[in-house]
């Protein structure tokens, strides 16, 4: 299943490369099996400094301002997601012969016989909230669970915890995916691929490769996006386990094998009996929360992995039902004089805005923040009917500017040259002399926040306060 496990850590020398979240973790639970642990770490500032007295007060060594060089007598290295495969130190653990793995590939080696099946999601965008949901519902069919992974919840915790259960949803990153060969999921899901973290990855190819690596070895079920061509590929692409089925998941009326929309209701065709013939009703699109399009795709991709793992369909709605979505996430702040102010934060890549903006109409957009080299032609053009209007924030705004000009030249714009903590509510503002009752305005920035704010989560939340000062001051 796991591939070799490592029963006897002790005196083994391990590096781990990198702090980070993951990092310290992997460090704390090396040296706790008895390895002789040595961290090290590109940076050399006052909270990392902070971090290795923390670690030398285990006994654990820290080398802190040089992350190039292999620690002589290194047996394995274990890694944080972020360090870039390029980087020297694998090169030089490569040439000497030795593995690495990520934080999820030690979680997986370690986990113990009876462990608790992983079914795995993955994806550009989506990943967060279908793993949450995929675990709602496997709580209402009365199984004991957690949304784990990449969510925030670290996996060598959970492997590693008392806490007994029957079935682990497990988000997992590109990042992760690339150093975890061993992993090998009951059933996962690839919920679509867009261009995103090529930096990382160096291509759109090995970016998609290392997405496929989630099929590696799947007991049950692949499931993957019938719109997304290449999400199918790689379900074509990998080596699975005699018996495991390719499951796709559609807005549409689904085939066999697949799970789809027919008159309001999420069906399933893939885990019935006679799936030529029958189709199982299993919640209906009302009981998604909220049932934009690409987030009714996330619950069939959900219900998917929880059929494949055998759940009842009254345990799909009920989960689906009981679900509520992290907050940034096309969330409802208010309407205020016939106009929905809609916060979508989250959307910090073209893909996620896409899927934002196929949600609404007509739609006066706020966008605009760091876009970490996206172009935006694609994304505009495939929204310039339904815009309205477009108020435009942040540093590369005029990317998204000269997009606009050349596929929507009609939609008026907004251009906000400003970064203080006041442009939020000046652009909510210059919205809402925009839209008209009916509309919607949609915060979707299809750029990361780091510009003016902290993370998505505090852009939202300025939205969300401009908004709730526009409404009070109606009030």
């Amino acid at each position: 299943m796991g591939g070799r496990q490592v029963t006897d850590w002790q005196g083994k020398h391990v590096t781990v490369a990198g702090l980070g979240v993951s990092g310290i973790p992997a460090a704390k639970v090396l040296h706790g099996l008895g390895a002789a642990v040595t961290v090290v770490n590109d940076g050399d500032d006052e909270r990392a400094r902070a971090q290795a007295a923390d670690l030398e007060a285990l006994g654990i060594t820290v080398r802190l301002g040089d992350g190039a060089t292999l620690p002589g007598g290194t047996e394995l290295v274990v890694t944080t997601p972020g360090w870039k495969p390029d980087k020297p130190l694998f090169a030089a653990a490569r040439e000497a012969g030795l593995e690495i793995w990520g934080d999820v590939e030690l979680a997986w080696r370690l986990r113990g016989p009876e462990a608790a099946p992983w079914l795995a999601v993955t994806g550009t965008n989506g990943k967060t909230t279908t793993v949450q949901m995929l675990a709602s519902i496997l709580a209402a069919a009365g199984l004991r669970t957690a949304a784990v992974g990449n969510i925030g919840v670290s996996l060598l915790d959970v492997v590693l915890g008392d806490e007994p259960y029957d079935v682990l949803a497990v988000e997992l990153s590109s990042y992760q995916l690339h150093w975890a060969p061993s992993l090998r999921a009951h059933s996962a899901a690839v919920l679509n691929l867009a261009p995103d973290h090529l930096d990382w990855h160096g291509s759109m190819e090995a970016y998609a490769a290392d997405k496929g690596r989630i099929y590696e070895g799947n007991r049950v079920a692949c499931v993957y996006n019938v719109a997304d061509k290449a999400t199918e590929d790689l379900v074509r692409e990998a080596d699975v386990e005699e018996g495991c089925r390719a499951v796709g998941f559609t807005l549409g009326t689904p085939g066999p094998s697949q799970l789809g929309v027919v008159d309001g209701i999420l069906v399933d065709r893939a885990f019935v009996e006679n799936r030529q013939k029958n189709a199982q009703e299993l919640a209906e699109v009302s009981d998604v929360n909220p049932p934009a399009p690409h987030n009714i795709a996330n619950a069939l991709a959900a219900a998917a992995l929880a059929r494949a793992f055998g759940v009842p369909a009254a345990a799909v709605r009920d989960g689906l039902r009981a679900f509520t979505p992290d907050a940034h996430r096309i969330a409802h702040v208010a309407d205020v004089d016939g106009v929905a102010y809609i916060d979508d934060s989250k959307a910090t890549n073209t893909h996620a805005a896409q899927a934002s903006l196929a949600a609404y109409e007509p739609i006066v957009w706020i966008a605009g923040g760091l876009a970490k080299g996206a172009t935006f032609d694609e994304l505009v053009a495939g929204a310039a009917g339904r815009l309205r209007g477009v108020v435009l924030i942040g540093a590369d705004r005029a990317l998204i500017r000269e997009a606009l000009a050349r596929h929507a030249p009609q939609v008026p714009v907004v251009d906000l040259d400003r970064t203080d903590t006041g442009a939020m509510l000046a652009a909510v503002r210059e919205a809402r002399t925009l839209a008209r009752a009916g509309d919607t305005v949609l915060l979707a920035p299809a750029c990361a926040s780091m510009d003016m704010f902290v993370n998505y989560n505090k852009r939202g939340d300025a939205f969300a306060a401009a908004v709730r000062e526009l409404s009070s001051a109606d009030g």
